[in-house]
């Protein structure tokens, strides 16, 4: 169990979070919505390590943790995939996905045992790319985003958190990713949705939390709660 508790964040007269909790079991999709100005993104960027909460506490198995910085937040096992992906389009998949981890886990492997990790887990992920040399400025949308959260799964994380993954995405491309989505939590893995399509959110996420002006407006069992009342929540008519 990953567990934000009271998190509280000011940027000068603006309080961008107050008193926020948010429990990330592993196995279990939540989806974090919100409309613009909520919070998400700065919830997102503690528990990611990119800014430090004022106030509250991160832990892990009940345990306290500090993530001061991304790098702790990655040793801990908590991988974010942004909504921009930050590929090097101009490389190839095998070589995106292992960036800056050949000299530091992987420098004991040829290019060829690379390779065939690569294939190893776009195979478990039932992730199809025809040919993983190809620069991935080559790839359609959903196999660009389909690579930056395989690359999320190098490390074996214990969190991925998925930032808009089905922005700007076709049907088809979309379902894919929703149904890489589903194949993280099969992995058993914690994995918090960020996403402002609530179609989305009910199609693949098993809790469903809404974050509005800084704080927490409900908590929803996805299978149990009607659009209508979701929305509510965000809007602050259920208020």
């Amino acid at each position: 169990m990953i567990r934000a508790k009271d998190i509280s964040k000011r940027y000068g007269a603006v309080q961008a979070l107050e008193g926020v909790s948010l429990d990330l079991p592993p196995g279990e999709v939540v989806a974090l919505v919100g409309d613009n100005g909520a919070g998400k993104s700065t919830l997102v960027k503690t528990i990611s390590g990119v800014v430090p909460p004022d106030d509250g506490q991160i832990t892990m198995d009940d345990r306290p943790v500090r993530i001061g910085n991304p790098h702790d937040a990655q040793a801990l096992g908590i991988s974010t995939v942004y909504q921009d992906l930050a590929l090097c389009e101009n490389l190839d998949v095998v070589a995106n996905l292992f960036l800056g981890s050949e000299t530091r886990r992987w420098s004991v492997l040829g290019h060829i045992r690379m390779e065939r990790a690569t294939r190893d887990l776009l195979t478990q992920l039932d992730v199809r790319i025809r040919d993983i040399r190809v620069p991935v400025a080559s790839l359609s949308g959903g196999q660009r985003q389909s690579v930056a959260i395989a690359r999320a799964l190098i490390g074996d994380p214990r969190l991925v958190i998925l930032d808009e993954p089905t922005a700007a995405l076709g049907v088809e491309q979309t379902a894919q990713v929703l149904d890489l989505i589903r194949r993280l939590r099969d992995r058993g893995l914690a994995v918090l949705l960020i996403s402002h399509n609530l179609a989305d959110v009910r199609a693949v996420s098993d809790r469903v939390v809404v974050l509005r002006l800084g704080r927490n407006a409900g908590e929803f069992r996805t299978a149990e709660a009607s659009q209508e009342a979701i929305v509510a929540a965000i809007t602050g008519a259920a208020a």
